[in-house]
Parts: C-alpha cells; structure tokens; sequence
C-alpha cells in the first residue's frame, strides 16, 4: 500500500500523534495511515520497548507509521517529534478519574504541563494543533444537549486538569494566532480500550464468567461514541478549513444510563449474571458526573462528519473484540 497524496496538496502530509500507542491513539494513526497520510507515532517510553496496541496493528499499516519514544513532559523529546511535521494530534493524557483522586500531582504534569510543550513546538514550527479534550470538562449536565458553550465544571482532578490544557490551548490561538483545534470527544468506546472504563469492565468480567458484575453507580447517563467513529471525527476536524479557532464536541447526540448498558450486555453475553454495587467504585458524591448527552450539530456543520456506526454494532465489534483478547485484561481486579 503507498501513501497517496490528497486532493490540492502538492505532497503527503506528515502528522504526528501523540499517545499514538494508547486506546483511541492507535485507532487515529490505523484510519489516518488508510487515508495517506505520513504518520510518526509518539509512544511513551519504557524499558520494554513497548509500543502499545500499535504492536497489533497489520504489517501494511505499520510500515507507513514512523515511531517516535519520549514523553509528553519533556519538552526537547517533543519538540524533536515534532519537526518536520506538518500537524499534531495530541492525545497523550492520563485520563482514569479513581487515579486523578490519589495522584493528581502527575495529572497536571501530564495533561497540562504536558500539552504546554505541544503547544510552545507548535508555536515554533508554526504547525496545526489538534488537542484533545473530553466530556468531563462539562461536569454535569446543566442542560442538554450539551453543547460547547456549555459552563465548564472540574468535578474530579482528571477534569480540572483537561480544563487547564483547553484553556491553554485557548490562549496560544488568541495570542499567538496559532492553528489550534479542541476536539472534545464524548465517551469513546470499543476494541483496545482499558478496563478501567465501564464498557470493557462489564464485558470482561462477563467473558471471565462472573455471575456478580460489580459496579458502581448504575443512573449516570453517558453519550458512547464507538471508536472508529471518534477517529474519523478527528480527521473530519483536521481537513476542514473552518475548524481553527474552534472547540468542538464529538457526540452522538443520544445516552444510555449504566445500569442499562450493564443489563443489555448481560442479556448478550450471559442473562444469569447480576449487578453489585461495589462501593470502591463510586466517585465521591459531589464528584460524579451524572449526565452526559453532547450536541453534535457544530461538528456536523464545520464538516462532513456523522456516525457510522450504531450503538449495537459498536457493542458487537467490542464484545468479540474482548472475546478473542480476554487473556491480557485482569478480571479479578479492580482496574483503576
């Protein structure tokens, strides 16, 4: 397979992505490879030479991927990765709430600390940014749909933190007239995800033969995107010429609560299975966030973006998905 070039462009455009070796980092560089573009994978280094879920990714994708080990928070490694690029993905993050409650000190390095060496690369190579923000910054649902001029409301350190990166990002458009995109996807879901996330926690334990799903609160509502879908929504963002300056949701624009998500999949996987409430699980009362329902009518006027797939397609892909790989996940844990 050889890169192709895109329409009106004199040569294949290079983009990094950062987090590239994580959940919805592998599944961007898998689409954007497929569509041409030159891709260099920033992954977090480790001593096992690790690549993450890129190292299950085919030969014929790899092989157009560059890879690229460092870490968010420093800020020569990134500004290394990122010359000679002509944009950024950045989705490197720590994203898990229980861990933000214990260590928020690391979230701020990482998330804000983090996306501040994007930004100033950025500013010096003068290059497009795309960075990556989430439903949490919203808090709960003060009305819904929820759209982007919704307040924003730091209800766990891990938001707190997202909110500090948008902000930033904010600045570096309006100070510095830098190329800046926030895409705020809502809850991603699907194949590689962790199983600190509800999805993968009630599939695995369920696939391990639980009869007793622990969980914790069953009446949050959340708006799932499957994660095929969140990719394309940010090469839509990427290619369209309207979305500089922008802050924009990918939703789909319906909810489901957990407690009904969890009786669906027990009804497919295994309907003699029951719910517990597990209580070191729950957030802290005033931290939960109880409803989630984003708009997705600003992304769906800047591009051509909508999904592709239902809500019971993407359940089935996940669920075989989790079938076929359950020995690397922990089921007899609780995974933060």
């Amino acid at each position: 397979m050889k890169n192709k070039k895109k329409k009106g462009a004199d040569r294949v455009k290079k983009v990094l992505v950062t987090g590239a070796d994580g959940f919805i980092g592998s599944h961007l560089t898998e689409e954007l490879v497929k569509k041409g573009y030159d891709v260099k994978a920033f992954v977090f280094y480790n001593s096992f030479n690790s690549w993450g879920w890129l190292e299950t990714l085919p030969r014929q994708i790899m092989d157009h991927v560059e890879i690229f080990q460092g870490d968010v928070r420093d800020p020569n490694g990134v500004r290394t990765a990122m010359a000679g690029c002509d944009a950024v993905f950045h989705l490197a993050a720590l994203i898990a709430i229980p861990f933000s409650y214990h260590s928020p000190d690391t979230y701020v390095d990482t998330n804000i600390k983090g996306t501040l060496n994007v930004l100033q690369a950025a500013r010096e190579y003068n290059i497009r940014v795309l960075i990556t923000s989430t439903s949490e910054v919203y808090g709960t649902a003060q009305y819904v749909p929820i759209d982007e001029k919704h307040p924003f409301q730091g209800q766990s350190p891990y938001s707190a933190t997202k909110i500090g990166a948008d902000r930033l990002a904010e600045s570096f458009y309006r100070s510095f007239n830098l190329p800046v995109t926030i895409v705020r996807p809502f809850n991603t879901y699907g194949p590689r995800q962790s199983a600190r996330a509800v999805i993968p926690t009630i599939i695995t334990q369920l696939l391990a033969g639980k009869t007793e799903i622990q969980l914790g609160s069953l009446t949050p509502t959340r708006d799932f995107n499957y994660v095929k879908d969140t990719a394309h929504g940010f090469i839509a963002i990427y290619e369209s010429d309207k979305t500089i300056g922008e802050e924009i949701n990918i939703a789909t624009q319906q909810e489901i609560s957990i407690g009904m998500l969890a009786e669906s999949l027990i009804s497919q996987i295994n309907p003699q299975a029951k719910i517990i409430c597990d209580e070191q699980r729950l957030r802290p009362e005033k931290s939960e966030v109880n409803r989630l329902l984003g708009s997705n009518k600003k992304i769906s006027e800047l591009t051509d973006w909508k999904p592709s797939y239902t809500f019971e397609q993407g359940l089935a892909e996940t669920i075989e998905f989790f079938r076929n790989n359950l020995s690397q996940y922990k089921t007899d844990i609780y995974n933060l």
